[in-house]
């Protein structure tokens, strides 16, 4: 049974599924690409999604589109990230949504993160959140102010910040606002903003961020959520926030796990255009890897822990997939055999314990030397759990192989140095062959190679 790490109550818990799982998770704000530090917490659900199927249960997915409501900053007042790209870009605020929401999806896709059954846009769905706004005002939740904005009030919502830790009485106020009654309550609808406006009871405006997600997982989950995901940056306000909003709304606790995935840094640093460490997943195509080069590096690192990636591990993440891949279409080559039953148990066992990767990862690495384990029985238990890697180990099977360039010739200075019994030669040819990602085995016929 799978177990994971929960924010809110800051220990490893049992996921209790039954034959339906709900997973709500934040998506992306479609204002510019993501970049892999945005994917990698896309990954955590995924995960989530292929451990509990493979254990048979349903599950349910809401992944949320944010096209309007976000502003710049995260902040209280600004203008829209959406609606200020779309005027960098010359373009319509919808040509601009689509547009980035399109190159979303590719990028999932390309990093095999299966689908959600939901993916609800947030300019699409007004309707579900001004029902939610006006019913948090019946209850006493929320208010209207003049100028048409509506807040929550945070002190109707006693248990607010057990995510976070962020009491009330300890959050320093900023910018002084009038139209707040306590400084850390928090806009559920704004005043218009350009083309980014609705009509509602309380004069024309736009949602605030935080309640998008509340509205749309009640909608498309219902008011029991088995599991909420995203990155550790959501946990305070947004989740915080999200969370009050939807228990309040309904009366009782609505998500029973929240689970969090921590930062990406490239070559040391946050990702950010100011120091000009942004990598996007076309730019690893663009240098000639595979981009499940970049699930391999993120697999290699436990999602709660923070992954600092550079170039260098990609490529050596890349030389890791391309090499899995040859040797189960070698292995496949050979006759058939049960599943090393031992190993995969192990590597199950790792995933069940929190998402645990890295040792998953060391099991298959152990499996991959062990001359013991028949190669039938290595390619049925590499496929087998590749249901969880995801990483297409099977794509090469059938294809012909086809060494690097200079490959064949070093190949045959080493099969010339073992004839002549130089085995300095031999062993350091065997070296070079294996910079290339060429794996060489000598047998009683002669020398083998798998890439």
């Amino acid at each position: 049974m799978l177990r994971i790490y929960d924010t809110r109550t800051r220990q490893v818990e049992e996921i209790a599924s039954g034959r339906v799982l709900r997973m709500y998770t934040c998506g992306p704000t479609v204002y510019r690409h993501a970049h892999v530090g945005n994917l990698r917490s896309y990954l955590l659900s995924d995960l989530i999604r292929r451990v509990l199927e493979r254990r048979r249960t349903r599950v349910l997915v809401c992944r949320n589109v944010t096209d309007v409501g976000h502003l710049v900053d995260d902040a209280e007042v600004g203008e829209d990230k959406v609606l200020m790209q779309a005027r960098a870009e010359g373009r319509s605020v919808w040509e601009l949504a689509r547009f980035y929401e399109d190159a979303f999806n590719q990028d999932a896709a390309a990093l095999n993160l299966r689908p959600p059954e939901h993916t609800p846009r947030a300019s699409e769905t007004i309707e579900l959140m001004v029902e939610l706004i006006a019913k948090l005002i019946e209850q006493g939740h929320a208010y209207a102010t003049p100028d048409g904005s509506v807040f929550f009030d945070v002190r109707t919502f006693p248990t607010y910040g057990e995510i976070s830790g962020n009491r009330l009485d300890a959050l320093k106020p900023g910018p002084v606002d009038p139209r707040k009654r306590f400084h850390a309550d928090w806009a559920l609808w704004k005043p218009a903003q350009g083309e980014l406006s609705w009509d509602t009871p309380w004069g024309r405006g736009f949602p605030g961020w935080h309640v998008e997600c509340s509205a749309m997982a009640l909608r498309f989950l219902g008011e029991r959520i088995d599991v909420h995901t995203g990155g550790i940056d959501l946990r305070f306000p947004h989740h915080e926030d999200e969370r009050a909003q939807s228990d309040a709304a309904v009366g009782h606790e609505v998500v029973r796990h929240w689970v969090h995935g921590e930062h990406l840094l490239f070559d040391g640093r946050k990702m950010a255009k100011s120091t000009g460490n942004v990598v996007l997943l076309s730019d690893v195509t663009e240098a000639g890897l595979d981009p499940l080069a970049v699930r391999l590096a993120f697999l290699e690192h436990r999602y709660r822990h923070q992954v600092n990636l550079n170039w260098d591990t990609l490529h050596a993440a890349d030389r890791t997939v391309r090499r899995w891949r040859g040797r189960v279409a070698q292995w496949s080559e050979s006759p058939s055999a049960p599943m090393a039953a031992e190993y995969v148990r192990r590597a199950e066992a790792a995933f069940d314990d929190d998402l645990d990767t890295p040792a998953a990862l060391r099991v298959l690495r152990e499996l991959e030397r062990d001359d013991s384990i028949a190669p039938g029985a290595k390619f049925e238990s590499f496929l087998h759990l590749d249901h969880l890697l995801a990483l297409d180990l099977s794509t090469e099977i059938g294809r012909p192989r086809v060494l690097p360039a200079g490959a064949a010739e070093l190949l045959e200075q080493r099969a010339r140095a073992r004839e002549s019994l130089d085995w300095p030669a031999s062993d350091r040819l065997r070296d070079d062959l294996a910079a290339l990602g060429v794996r060489v085995s000598d047998t009683p016929d002669g020398q083998s190679w798998s890439m």
